[in-house]
């Protein structure tokens, strides 16, 4: 697998236009992100527990981690392992008694479960050698907690991420690269969280 990066979830975003839903793991230790598109109920799974958010009755990835915990049953990390066919695979790694138990799983729902339990998202090297982006989704028309920014567009881009720092690839963005990689940021709106007027429905 070679060399593995801990990243950390800068943002999940969702595609005005499009109504998709993104993903973007940011590099702990440089300005490196990774786009990943993801389902909308893994989005929203991602989204409330990032925001302090939770539903009256356990959400599916509530369910497991609470079970996983009442077996005993310790998420180590998650690992983006491989792109292949322009799809993300990637590992979780659980230990339980001594023992570590590596299991397939969708980068969506490894980042879910990471959140829940803030352990380790790693990305092998050469994943990022060939999605990574070495730029600042932020900038001078980046929004502020709470705020907005309209780009040349006109589309609103309403963030919305930590208070700190699909399972396919993000082919619009790498098809742009480096020079569209803040319009097409600008074009995302923040995922809707509960009780929000303007939200939208998961399918």
């Amino acid at each position: 697998m070679g060399r593995l990066v801990e990243m950390v979830v800068e943002s999940v975003r969702v595609h005005m236009l499009s109504n998709r839903h993104v993903v973007i793991l940011k590099d702990a230790e440089r300005d490196r992100y990774l786009p990943i598109w993801i389902g909308a109920w893994e989005a929203s799974a991602i989204a409330m527990k990032l925001q302090g958010l939770s539903a009256e009755r356990p959400l599916t990835h509530d369910l497991f981690a609470a079970a996983l915990t009442g077996l005993g049953v310790r998420l180590d990390r998650i690992v983006i392992a491989e792109l292949a066919d322009e799809t993300y695979h990637a590992r979780l790694f659980l230990e339980h008694n001594g023992q570590v138990i590596e299991l397939d799983a969708r980068p969506s729902d490894c980042v879910a479960l990471a959140v829940r339990f803030d352990t380790r998202i790693l990305v092998a090297d050469e994943v990022l050698d060939q999605a990574a982006l070495e730029a600042d989704p932020g900038g001078a028309e980046e929004p502020g907690e709470g705020g907005s920014a309209r780009s040349s567009s006109g589309i609103v881009d309403r963030d919305y991420r930590r208070e700190v720092p699909l399972e396919s690839l993000a082919e619009d963005i790498v098809d742009e690269r480096l020079d569209m990689f803040r319009d097409f940021i600008n074009s995302l709106d923040k995922e809707a969280g509960p009780g929000d007027s303007g939200g939208r429905s998961s399918a």
